[in-house]
């Protein structure tokens, strides 16, 4: 019998209507666009606007999508793996939230916290419930809505962040396409430099962590960067080693889009030239667990069956990783 892998069989995404260029945040914060593009390569970012909407609700249109594309019911998933930093509440989960929006009455699910790095965690631990034969249909989210979290005086982080959501369905497949190998990472020591202060138990919310903005992304740029260029790179080399893959084998890079300087870099380390990057950073900002799939879904019409696609990602925590795969359809 072949080795079952779990492949992406559909891909769909959503981002907000709201268009914030770097024209308006002039308005809002003391920088320039020239600053914001040359620095990160953003011009203009979505945001989620209207009372009383959440990531979920992101979330829905995307998966609605996908379902359609893929021509089966929402009844059909048997899992959803939420990835995002921005849940819709603390408790119970946003996967919970969704399939109760979409019917998908016989899934179960849970939300998954990798920052950044989220959604290939959750592609691979997706993978795992396919290639054991656990699931037949796992359905991997990721998404966010960055806005309600940012501090948008703050102008070191609110250039950067916006709102989006993707996902993927998992399905068995045994022509040796799908996932094929991962490497995913983590070091706690590295919070200290990029995460939220209060919300948590360790911190919760008072008029003084309210007061103090502490509810806001916290971030330390540089020590971030220098630590995200390194290690997205050099994640990203190691599976390329790990599996006997030159640059020319490699299709696609999927690079998280956190920064264009971040995603030349491993490029570069990769060997890997620019037309080979799937980069939408100018239009939608970071979108945290929703920046890749949102690239697979834009590059869609562009993947081709057999195709050999590395994502890669780095996050706060820090966590980061890379997944190789081969494209199913």
């Amino acid at each position: 019998m072949s080795k079952i892998h779990a492949a992406i069989t559909a891909v769909n995404g959503y981002v907000p209507e709201y268009v914030l260029t770097n024209k308006e945040l002039e308005s809002i914060v003391d920088t320039t666009d020239e600053w914001i593009t040359s620095r990160t390569g953003i011009k203009e970012r979505r945001i989620l606007k209207g009372e009383g909407l959440g990531t979920s609700d992101m979330a829905v249109h995307a998966v609605n999508g996908l379902l359609k594309k893929r021509g089966i019911s929402a009844e059909e998933i048997e899992l959803i793996i939420f990835c995002t930093t921005t849940p819709d509440l603390p408790f119970p989960a946003s996967a919970n939230i969704l399939a109760d929006k979409i019917g998908a009455k016989n899934a179960w699910g849970y939300d998954l916290q990798a920052a950044c790095s989220g959604f290939i965690y959750g592609v691979s631990t997706g993978a795992q419930f396919i290639e054991s034969g656990k699931h037949k249909k796992v359905l991997v989210v990721g998404g966010d809505k960055m806005s309600s979290i940012i501090n948008y005086q703050d102008r070191t982080t609110c250039i950067i962040f916006g709102d989006g959501c993707g996902a993927v369905l998992l399905e068995p497949n045994e022509e040796g396409f799908g996932v094929m190998d991962s490497i995913l990472r983590s070091d706690g020591s590295g919070r200290q430099f990029l995460h939220q202060k209060a919300g948590g138990s360790a911190r919760p919310a008072s008029h003084e962590t309210i007061d103090n903005n502490e509810h806001s992304v916290y971030q330390e740029g540089q020590a971030v960067f220098k630590f995200a260029v390194t290690n997205m790179a050099d994640v990203a080399a190691e599976i390329m080693d790990r599996n006997n893959l030159t640059s020319e084998d490699v299709t696609w890079l999927v690079p998280h889009q956190a920064n264009k300087r971040i995603i030349d870099a491993t490029a570069s380390r990769m060997g890997v030239g620019s037309e080979k990057v799937m980069i939408n950073i100018q239009r939608y900002g970071n979108t945290t667990n929703g920046t890749i799939p949102l690239c697979l879904w834009e590059w869609e019409s562009q993947l081709k069956k057999g195709d050999n696609i590395i994502l890669a990602a780095f996050g706060g925590g820090f966590t980061w990783g890379s997944v190789y795969l081969k494209w199913a359809y």
